[in-house]
C-alpha cells in the first residue's frame, strides 16, 4: 500500500481530494500523511500463501471485495478510482457502478508479450532463430495457465452481476524506472511510465556503526514469497570484511550484536545515501530505492517476482544476483561489487532514467477527459 499512499499524496499536491480504502496496517500510516483513510477487508495476500488454487483463490477474493466496495463508493461518488493491479475486486466494483478506473502496477508491466519470454523467468529476450523459438516454446507453455485465469475470472465476473470480459482500466500507470523495463513489440497504448511511487514509512533514525569502512545495508524481503533467513547469511557472509553493515528491518533486533552492526526501523532513503552496496531479497520498491540513490545491490531472490526483477537490475549492470544462496557466494558477490565501480556507475544511470517518466496525475486527468 505505500505506492497507493504515494499517488494519494501526489493527488493531494495537484489539488485532487484522494481517499484511500486500505487494509487495517495502513489507515493510520495514510492518516498520518495527512490522506483520509478507511479500512476495507479481504485485501491481504498472505492470507491466500495455503490455498491449494491461488489464481482461483484472489478471484474468489476479488469478487468478495467487489461486493464489500460498492456501497462504499457509491457514497464517495469519486471522478476516478484508482485500482491495485491485484486488487482485482476494486476494478470489478467501479465497474458496476459505471466509473471509470485506473489500474496502479507498483512495478513493471508484467503483461505477457509476442516478443519476450513469460514474465518471472528471468531471461532476456531471446534473439536469432533459436532464441525467438525458445521465447515461443516458453509462451506456449504459459499459455495454459492464463487462459485459465481468464475462465476464472469471467466465472467470478458473471457470479456479481457483470460480463464475462469488460472494457479495462482507463488508463494504466506502471510505477517503475524505465531502466527496469523490457522493449517490447506490442507496449499497450493505455499503459505509462510513471516513475517509482515511493513513500518511508518511518521516520525513525537508524545510525550506522562509527568508521569508515564501506557500509552494507541490508533488507530483509517484507514479501511472503521472499527468501528466509537472508539477514542472518549476509551478517555470516560479512563476518570478516573491512565492511560496517546495518540491517533494516521491522523485526526485532538480536540482543548482542557485533560492533561494526547496527540494526533497526529507520527510514531506507536515508541510510541508503550513507550505504556502498545493498544486500536484498528483490522486491522491485527496495530495489529502486537503492538505483535512485546509485547504490548497487547484491540480490537474494525468493519467489514471485523477485526472480524476474534481480535479472533485469543483472543485465542492467547495477548488482549481482546470488543463486543458489550460500554465505561463500553472497560475501563472493558483496566483494565484487564493492571492487568494479561500474556498478555504481550503472546503478546512478538506472536511477537518472526517472526523468524520462510521466507525471501520473497528468495521466489520470488526461484519461478522464477521454472517458
Amino acid at each position: 500500500m505505500v505506492p497507493a499512499i504515494a499517488l494519494c499524496l501526489r493527488f493531494a499536491e495537484a489539488g485532487d481530494t484522494p481517499v484511500l480504502l486500505t487494509g487495517e496496517r495502513w489507515v493510520d500510516a495514510a492518516a498520518g500523511a495527512g490522506i483520509t483513510a478507511s479500512r476495507v477487508t479481504g485485501l491481504a495476500l498472505a492470507d491466500l500463501e495455503d490455498e491449494p488454487d491461488l489464481g482461483q483463490a484472489l478471484h474468489d477474493q476479488a469478487a468478495t471485495l467487489a461486493l464489500a466496495l460498492v456501497p462504499r463508493l457509491r457514497a464517495l461518488r469519486p471522478d476516478l478510482v484508482v485500482c491495485d493491479v491485484l486488487a482485482l475486486g476494486a476494478g470489478m466494483a467501479a465497474e458496476l457502478l459505471g466509473l471509470p478506473w485506473a489500474q496502479l502496477s507498483p512495478h513493471p508491466l508484467y503483461e505477457p508479450s509476442r516478443g519476450l519470454p513469460p514474465m518471472g523467468s528471468g531471461l532476456a529476450p531471446g534473439t536469432g532463430v533459436r532464441g525467438r523459438l525458445r521465447d515461443a516454446v516458453l509462451r506456449a507453455m504459459t499459455a495454459r495457465s492464463i487462459r485459465r485465469g481468464e475462465r476464472q475470472r469471467a466465472v467470478v465476473r458473471r457470479r456479481i452481476g457483470l460480463p464475462a470480459r469488460g472494457p479495462g482500466p482507463v488508463v494504466r500507470l506502471i510505477a517503475t524506472l524505465p531502466a527496469l523495463e523490457v522493449p517490447r513489440p506490442d507496449w499497450p497504448a493505455d499503459a505509462h511510465v510513471v516513475g517509482p511511487l515511493l513513500w518511508e514509512a518511518s521516520r525513525r533514525e537508524t545510525r550506522p556503526s562509527p568508521g569508515v569502512a564501506p557500509l552494507v545495508m541490508i533488507a530483509p524481503s517484507t514479501a511472503w514469497t521472499g527468501a528466509t533467513g537472508m539477514a542472518e547469511m549476509a551478517l555470516a557472509a560479512l563476518d570478516g570484511l573491512a565492511v560496517r553493515a546495518v540491517v533494516s528491518t521491522f523485526a526485532p533486533a538480536p540482543a548482542t550484536l557485533p560492533e561494526w552492526v547496527s540494526s533497526g526501523p529507520g527510514g531506507q532513503e536515508a541510510l541508503l545515501r550513507q550505504s556502498a552496496v545493498l544486500v536484498c531479497g528483490g522486491g522491485h520498491g527496495m530495489l529502486v530505492k537503492a538505483l535512485l540513490a546509485g547504490v548497487p545491490v547484491v540480490v537474494v531472490p525468493g519467489g514471485g517476482d523477485q526472480w524476474e526483477m534481480a535479472n533485469r537490475v543483472a543485465r542492467q549492470g547495477s548488482g549481482v544476483v546470488v543463486h543458489p544462496s550460500t554465505v561463500d557466494g553472497l560475501r563472493a558477490a558483496v566483494e565484487r561489487v564493492l571492487g568494479d565501480p561500474r556498478f555504481a556507475a550503472a546503478a546512478a544511470r538506472a536511477g537518472a532514467t526517472r526523468a524520462e517518466v510521466r507525471d501520473p496525475v497528468e495521466v489520470c486527468r488526461g484519461a478522464l477527459t477521454l472517458a
